[in-house]
């Protein structure tokens, strides 16, 4: 059996990411596995797991994400074909050496945030050490790599709060797994390299991933189907994703520029140091609507497919109208589940214009 044919599930990467379609992109390959195309591009491809189901189909792929962090994991799986990181690659990652100059920014700026003071060197070294990489798909997979590692290590698998004290506290526990969150990040690394090692692949196409925001995308009649997941929004709630997952974003400016980039970029007022950032016009629910027609309107000469959920706002029947403002056919699928955080069952939708 080829990488191709077996179940998306058993070979993609561990993840704990808020609002991954994972455990649904098996249902979500079923209901497009019968529409015409070839091209598509994920426009808010988050970490990759519908674009890297469509690579199984031998599609070929834009991924786009304007968080730099989920760029180089749609880098590492959807346009990487064919690049691992070797045995030698990753002990050298893993290890301090004398020859190489290291900062001490997370040790110095984020002591008691997130990490242990001596997870936090550690990270200081590996990126230090990632800097001498010259080949961009081996950055992109230790960086994804390393994600993983520093999210299974965090109480609620986010950084949305300075709650290092629920990892050390000596009480019961009703969630979470300590055992999980003490195991070295060396051992997280590992286990997180291979699993991505084990996922690359070449399907024929040449793939591409892109850290644009939607609206910087270019050659709109040039793909066949568009892939939309927006971040999840209700009358109540919104998910903030540069807020959940600012300390990722802020390693990849790490790596990429330097500490005193990151430094200037966070909000010192705020106990979890996150980005200064003002609020998204996906999070307020006055410009939702408007940003959802945008989108449906630069890409309409291409096939879209939105995810969306049952109790979210724009609410379905609100959806279904502003499709038909610009396809003829207008289809939604349902299915019943229930994310790890969510208190109540909804419909997964799928909307499929045409």
């Amino acid at each position: 059996m080829t990488k191709t044919q077996l179940n998306h599930t058993e070979i993609f990467p561990t993840t704990r990411y808020q609002g991954s379609k994972l455990k649904i992109v098996n249902w979500i390959w079923e209901e497009l596995s019968d529409l015409k195309f070839n091209s598509v591009i994920d426009v808010m491809g988050g970490t990759s797991s519908v674009s890297y189901k469509l690579k199984q189909q031998n599609k070929q792929i834009i991924f786009n994400d304007v968080l730099r962090f989920n760029f180089h994991i749609g880098r590492a799986l959807i346009e990487n074909s064919k690049t691992t990181l070797s045995k030698s690659d990753i002990e050298y990652l893993i290890n301090y050496h004398d020859d190489v100059k290291y900062d001490t920014f997370v040790k110095d700026t984020f002591k008691d945030v997130f990490f242990l003071d001596k997870e936090n060197t550690w990270l200081d070294t590996f990126i230090g050490n990632l800097k001498t990489f010259e080949n961009k798909y081996k950055t992109s997979l230790a960086l994804a790599s390393l994600f993983q590692a520093c999210i299974i290590k965090r109480p609620y698998n986010l950084f949305h709060r300075k709650n290092l004290y629920m990892r050390l506290a000596d009480v019961k526990r009703s969630f979470g797994n300590k055992a999980t969150w003490e195991q070295k990040f060396e051992y997280w690394f590992l286990k997180f390299a291979n699993e991505y090692n084990s996922c690359v692949f070449d399907n024929g196409q040449k793939n591409t991933s892109l850290n644009l925001d939607i609206f910087d995308v270019d050659d709109v009649n040039s793909y066949d189907l568009v892939y939309f997941d927006p971040p999840y929004t209700n009358l109540k709630n919104s998910v903030d994703y540069l807020e959940y997952y600012h300390f990722l974003e802020g390693l990849c400016v790490y790596l990429e520029s330097d500490s005193d980039s990151w430094r200037k970029q966070i909000d010192w007022n705020r106990k979890p140091l996150p980005f200064q950032h003002t609020k998204s016009p996906w999070n307020d629910r006055q410009q939702l609507y408007h940003m959802f027609e945008k989108v449906i309107a630069k890409f309409k000469n291409s096939m879209m497919v939105i995810s969306w959920n049952s109790s979210g706002y724009p609410s379905p029947d609100d959806l279904v109208v502003l499709l038909k403002k610009y396809y003829k056919n207008v289809e939604v699928k349902s299915k019943n589940y229930q994310y790890a955080l969510s208190p109540k069952k909804s419909n997964e939708l799928l909307f499929i214009a045409r």
